[in-house]
């Protein structure tokens, strides 16, 4: 976690701690992964870290998530649990997992999520505090039940202070945002590796995903749509429709590298694509390069959606529309900054994000460029390495 930015954050909004409670602000707050969060709504984990560095930081998880706890390296002291779960324990041993597993089952086991944070917030002396909370990733009643039970503990709900603590990367955050990209872009690959007349989308999706897995990393995102499908923003590819000769074909796609994301865009041709199919692709790539002329520290997110919205519209598609053309990205797929036509958001060294000009022309075919880049003192670095040009198959 980057802990300068988080400490800043907490001291402009008179805060002296925060609790995370959604799947992403957990795991940057505490290094804690808890699987059932992450691919269902519903399971409870939070994580707390006080503003101080020093403080007591804590988890707080259900008695089942705990074997996570137990086989992670977490940056955080103290771990309450709630809820009963049975672990049958009758031989000694079992490797370090089970060492640390067996000494978290010798805390108290508390009754409910709500009693565990409140007991925890006391005990990492939050009396008399003002602590933030996210209510986003909270069950229904337990806000007002952890304000019952510690009554001395000034809650404030603060979600939109998350993505405020993740806008800055730190190196090792940027480090796995790249390899989430370039596993992105060696699965793209693969998907065309080999490309045949007559394969389905879901052939090709196949192809992407497994060497995802591959590479290490877990499927998400797998847009992947021929001509006139690619036109469907979130398509879902289907094992009917077969490839033919001249179909252009739409990769919006990305995995999840160590917990952070990839979301890339590129366009392949099998055989000559049409002069419109190439038109229209150059038009969305010209506003991507000229994203990366103007990207800098200090430059306004509105003025950068100007930029490429005015390229993509002189180079051919003068009737272009979009609501945004990027967002940041890391442990979520959109965070700040949002590049957006009214957006606040101030670009500064350490974010990263996408820049994207996706084109929808329903009845002919989708064409998108999406690169993930950080914000460098000296203006901005792409994380790709796979050329932006349409690909001829």
């Amino acid at each position: 976690m980057n802990r300068p930015l988080f400490e800043d954050v907490l001291r402009d909004n008179g805060l002296d701690g925060f609790v995370g409670t959604t799947a992403e602000s957990v795991t940057w707050l505490s290094g804690y992964w808890a699987m059932p969060q992450w691919i269902r709504r519903g399971p409870q984990a939070y994580a707390f870290q006080p503003r101080e560095a020093g403080g007591e930081s804590f988890v707080v998880t259900g008695t089942g998530l705990l074997d996570h706890a137990a086989d992670q390296d977490l940056y955080v002291r103290a771990f309450h649990r709630y809820g009963f779960f049975a672990y049958e324990d009758f031989a000694e041993g079992g490797g370090p997992e089970a060492v640390r597993l067996r000494k978290m089952l010798r805390g108290p086991e508390h009754e409910s999520p709500a009693h565990a944070l409140a007991q925890a917030l006391r005990q990492a002396g939050m009396r008399g505090g003002r602590v933030g909370i996210e209510l986003d990733g909270l069950a229904s009643g337990v806000f007002e039940r952890v304000r019952e039970l510690a009554p001395e503990v000034e809650l404030i709900r603060s979600d939109a202070l998350s993505k405020k603590f993740r806008a800055i990367k730190t190196p090792e955050e940027v480090a796995r945002l790249r390899e989430s990209g370039r596993i992105a872009e060696r699965s793209i690959l693969a998907a065309l590796e080999g490309l045949r007349e007559g394969e389905s989308e879901a052939d090709l999706a196949l192809r992407f995903h497994g060497r995802t897995v591959a590479d290490g990393a877990f499927p998400v995102l797998g847009c992947i749509g021929f001509s006139e499908r690619g036109a469907l923003p979130n398509v879902d590819p289907s094992p009917h429709r077969k490839l033919k000769r001249g179909d252009t074909i739409r990769f919006d796609v990305g995995g999840r590298y160590r917990h952070y994301r990839a979301d890339i865009a590129r366009i392949a041709s099998f055989g000559e694509p049409s002069d419109r199919a190439r038109k229209s692709h150059h038009a969305v790539q010209a506003g991507i390069e000229r994203a990366y002329e103007i990207i800098r520290p200090g430059l306004p997110a509105s003025t950068l959606f100007k930029e490429i919205m005015d390229t993509v519209r002189k180079s051919g598609l003068p009737h272009y529309r979009r609501n945004h053309v990027g967002h940041g990205i890391g442990l979520d797929g959109y965070e700040v900054p949002a590049l957006t036509e009214n957006s606040t958001d101030v670009l500064q060294p350490g974010m990263v994000m996408c820049i994207e000009t996706p084109y929808y022309e329903l009845g002919f075919g989708g064409f998108q460029v999406e690169d993930m880049v950080t914000v460098t003192e000296a203006g901005v670095e792409s994380l790709m390495t796979l050329p932006r040009d349409l690909m001829l198959r």
